[in-house]
C-alpha cells in the first residue's frame, strides 16, 4: 500500500511539473520583452523616415564625403522620445562596417536628441568639450548609460536590416564625439540622427549630408534660434577652436563647443546650409 501511495506521489508531481511547464510562457529568439525589459513601445516612428529611406541617403552621403578614413557606415534615426526608428548600414553586409559603430550611432542619435529643442539645437560635436573632465557638462555620459539588453539584443543577421532588434526599443546612452544630430521637421525637433563608423569628424560631415537628403533640416526662423556654432546657416555645425591646455589635459575651446581636429577631415564650411 505504501508504494503503491508513493507511486502515485510521484506521477502527481510528474503531471504537475508538466502542467506548469505548459502554463509558463514560451520566449522564442529575439522575443523575449517581458523577461529582459526590451518590450517594443508605442512611438513616433512612422512620421520619420523609414529603413530604406535612411539606407540610400547614408549610401549617397558615404559615397560624397570621402574625409576621414573614407570607411563605410551605420545610421540610426530615433524619434523624440528615444525610440530607435531605424538602423541601416552602408556597405553590402553587416560586416563591411565597423561592428562597434552600430551601437555607437544608436547612443549619438539619443543624445542629440534628448539636449535639442526647437530653438537649440547640439550636435554631438558640439558637446565634445563641455563634457570633458573640468567641463560644464562633464557627467553627462555618466547620467544616460545605454541600455544592453537593447543595444546588444540578436540576433546579429537582423543587425542594420529593416527588423533590426533595436528597432521600436528604447537604447537610450550618449556618446559625445562629431556624429550625432538633432533632426528638424518644419521649425520643431522630431528626433535624432547618429552615423558612426570612420572618425569622429567624418562621421559628423555624414550625419549632416544625411540629414539634409532626408529634409530633416527644416529650422523655423520665426523662433529666437540660438546658433550653437556661431553660424546661423550651419547652427549645429562641428567647430575646430581646441588649444592646447598648459595644465595639460583635453585642450581649452574658446567658444565651448569645440572638437579635435581628425585625420583626413573635410571642410565643414562647405557643407549645405540648413533649411529655414
Amino acid at each position: 500500500m505504501k508504494i503503491i501511495v508513493g507511486q502515485c506521489r510521484s506521477w502527481f508531481v510528474l503531471i504537475l511539473s508538466s502542467l506548469c511547464i505548459l502554463a509558463s510562457p514560451v520566449f522564442a529568439d529575439g522575443d523575449d520583452d517581458e523577461r529582459r525589459g526590451g518590450a517594443r513601445e508605442s512611438s513616433q516612428c512612422k512620421q520619420l523616415p523609414g529603413h530604406y529611406a535612411l539606407r540610400t541617403a547614408l549610401q549617397d552621403a558615404v559615397a560624397l564625403e570621402t574625409s576621414g578614413y573614407d570607411f563605410n557606415m551605420w545610421a540610426t534615426i530615433v524619434d523624440r522620445d528615444g525610440i530607435v526608428c531605424a538602423v541601416a548600414f552602408s556597405g553590402v553586409d553587416r560586416g563591411s562596417q565597423l561592428p562597434g559603430a552600430r551601437v555607437i550611432s544608436a547612443q549619438k542619435a539619443n543624445a542629440a536628441n534628448s539636449f535639442s529643442l526647437d530653438f537649440f539645437a547640439v550636435s554631438t560635436a558640439n558637446a565634445y568639450s563641455l563634457t570633458q573632465p573640468g567641463g560644464w557638462g562633464y557627467g553627462l555620459l555618466q547620467g544616460n548609460p545605454v541600455n544592453t539588453d537593447v543595444a546588444y539584443r540578436g540576433p546579429a543577421k537582423r543587425f542594420g536590416k529593416h527588423n533590426d532588434p533595436m528597432t521600436g526599443r528604447r537604447a537610450g546612452g550618449a556618446v559625445f564625439f562629431g556624429g550625432g544630430l538633432a533632426l528638424y521637421d518644419d521649425g520643431r525637433i522630431v528626433g535624432g540622427l547618429g552615423a558612426g563608423g570612420d572618425t569622429p569628424c567624418a562621421d559628423h560631415m555624414i550625419a549632416w549630408r544625411v540629414r539634409h537628403s532626408l529634409n530633416l533640416d527644416e529650422f523655423n526662423p520665426a523662433v529666437a534660434f540660438f546658433p550653437t556654432s556661431g553660424d546661423p546657416n550651419r547652427p549645429d555645425n562641428i567647430v575646430y577652436d581646441i588649444v592646447p591646455n598648459p595644465n595639460g589635459g583635453t585642450g581649452l575651446s574658446p567658444s565651448g563647443v569645440g572638437h579635435t581636429f581628425c585625420l583626413n577631415q573635410g571642410n565643414e564650411k562647405e557643407l549645405p546650409p540648413v533649411r529655414y
